[in-house]
């Protein structure tokens, strides 16, 4: 009697184990999938003609997507990660700011080529009027060209959008 307990009770726990160890399967999202498809390296140019490069690599089990942004006038690359919560596709930007802008993509884009985001609120912002990334639109022209429009919330001055276009590297 006390072995089968023992043995039902080993049995349990294992179940438990493996159970607790199988991915979570989310429901399809458009938007994460276009952003899927982005996997690779990419190069690019700001609207003034200063090299930019991004690389999108799909982490933690297929739930997130990490981007890496390098910027020439940036010492180091900010990074945004990308994953769906419940329906809607979201996104952190650790900017070089200082701070880390949480934003929600639209869940009716205006474009069938586009993906915007709106900014939510952040951490690491002393208040709402400070400098921080408050937009973020994604245009796609074909597998293997696109563009990012970054709208920059500047206190004082209103909205200042910066545009880059890239090309994927084969």
């Amino acid at each position: 009697m006390r072995f089968a307990l023992s043995a039902v009770i080993l049995l349990v726990a294992a179940s438990m184990q493996v159970s607790g160890n199988t991915p979570k399967v989310s429901k399809p999202n458009a938007g994460f999938d276009k952003l899927k498809a982005l996997e690779g390296n990419w190069k690019g140019k700001d609207e003034n003609g200063n090299p930019v490069g991004v690389t999108y690599k799909l982490v933690s089990a297929g739930s997130a997507i990490m981007e890496t942004l390098d910027m020439a006038d940036n010492k180091e690359a900010m990074v945004t990660m990308y994953h769906v919560n419940n329906e809607r596709l979201m996104m952190t930007h650790y900017c070089s700011l200082g701070n880390q802008p949480r934003m929600r993509a639209d869940r009716a884009p205006k474009a069938a080529n586009t993906l915007a985001f709106s900014y939510i609120d952040a951490t690491n912002l002393a208040s709402p009027d400070d400098d921080h990334m408050a937009k973020l639109v994604f245009t796609f022209k074909d597998a293997d060209h696109f563009s990012q429009a970054w709208t920059l919330h500047s206190k004082g001055k209103g909205e200042h959008p910066s545009l880059f276009e890239f090309e994927r590297m084969k």
